[in-house]
């Protein structure tokens, strides 16, 4: 196994070292999603105080980006996927406390560090892979980075079964112990076998150098920004609750269909460059938006609502999927290759930030109107995304041999 690992080129090498670390991470924080969510509800936790564990966890994510693709082109993008890894060990160890340890100051202070090491080490492996592909070669940079992405939201919905089995066979502190000990495994491996050097610019950036002056990146990453919010107003609060509420599905029903939509996102996002379909960021935003529009028709003119939501909802998840990839396969080719964690970081601070504006408003909506209205603000979000989408530089056409 390892003669054959070592046979192979050193750019496919470092790909597959990069991906097995993004895997056992995302593995990791899906499973540790899952079980403070179980747990805590086992605790006695309402539905509100869970849902606030979480918020460092998506707030530290903007700052993360922003200063960790400095950080990667100052340093080396090895090392920032290390400091990443080691956080999340230290979160994991954190929780892996008596009970009477376990109060919401310092839950939320775990999670704070797993909201910066997931954002690390997303950062770092997105960015390592322009690094590794000469510019010529578009169609193989499309195809890895898809891969990378899918990979990662199928892993993630695959963690969350493994957060519940854990929590059901070893209990809460064996199973995030356990977790620790796999990611510190992978993190060791990474750092014996990556590139040390990988990611490092040639001329060290000024912090300054953090906010992007490319009119195509900060364009990019404003669509980013409202494709994400758009996404998350209806399917981090509304949809759960509303599936709770309205439609008495139980807590198992709600998590297996949540972490199965996450999985099939996953799966499409990792098969988009087979489609050979065009990068058109504004298309395929238009064709996104007409799924909560038809939505709220269908749910106007009387359509039974656990079915339009259902159909909606995998609609939805390829024609997101499909967007998404898209997204990350362009910030990948817009960025520089010398210091490209700096825009990819920039990029990826955009996107924690329409994850937090979309949980936000997901909540505020759906308690204030319903779930109609965060359908329509959905609506809202994609017009916007594409409207950034249109002053984005014409991209040409990817051959899939190349």
């Amino acid at each position: 196994m390892i003669a054959k690992f070592k046979s192979l080129s050193d750019a496919v090498r470092q790909y597959l070292l990069i991906t097995a670390n993004y895997w056992v991470f995302t593995l990791t924080d899906g499973a540790l999603r899952m079980l403070v969510v179980l747990y805590f509800y086992q605790l006695g936790y309402d539905a509100l105080s869970i849902a606030m564990l979480f918020i460092f966890y998506e707030a530290f994510g903007v700052v993360t980006n922003l200063v960790g693709g400095w950080l990667g082109a100052r340093f080396g993008l090895n090392r920032t996927m290390q400091v990443g890894a080691l956080l999340q060990i230290i979160a994991l160890l954190m929780l892996a406390v008596p009970d009477v340890w376990l109060g919401m100051i310092w839950v939320m202070a775990a999670q704070a560090l797993s909201g910066i090491a997931k954002d690390l080490n997303k950062m770092s492996a997105k960015s390592a892979i322009k690094l590794l592909i000469p510019a010529a070669q578009q169609g193989r940079l499309y195809r890895w980075v898809a891969l990378l992405t899918g990979s990662k939201n199928t892993l993630k919905g695959v963690g969350f079964f493994i957060g519940g089995v854990l929590l059901a066979t070893v209990g809460f502190q064996l199973a995030v112990t356990a977790l620790a000990a796999a990611l510190a495994l992978m993190a060791l491996c990474s750092w014996l076998y990556l590139r040390g050097e990988l990611g490092t610019s040639s001329a060290k950036p000024k912090f300054r150098e953090v906010f992007s002056t490319s009119r195509a990146i900060n364009l990019l990453s404003a669509a980013r920004l409202f494709l994400f919010a758009a996404r998350d107003i209806w399917f981090v609060v509304a949809i759960p609750v509303y599936f709770s509420t309205e439609l008495d599905w139980g807590n198992g029903q709600v998590g297996s269909f949540m972490a199965l939509w996450i999985i099939g996102y996953g799966v499409i996002q990792a098969l988009v460059p087979h489609f050979k379909l065009a990068p058109n960021a504004v298309s395929w935003a238009l064709v996104t938006m007409s799924i909560p529009t038809l939505i709220v028709a269908a749910l106007n003119f009387g359509w039974p609502a656990e079915l339009s939501l259902i159909i909606g909802l995998l609609a939805f998840a390829i024609i997101f999927a499909i967007n998404s990839a898209l997204h990350s396969y362009l910030i990948v080719s817009y960025a520089r290759a010398d210091g490209v964690s700096l825009d990819v970081g920039f990029y990826y601070m955009a996107n924690a930030l329409g994850r937090l504006l979309g949980t936000l408003l997901s909540g505020a909506l759906y308690q204030s109107h319903g779930l109609t209205a965060c359908l329509i603000g959905s609506a809202i979000l994609l017009a916007l995304s594409a409207i950034c989408a249109t002053g984005l530089p014409r991209q040409p056409a990817i051959k899939n041999g190349a």
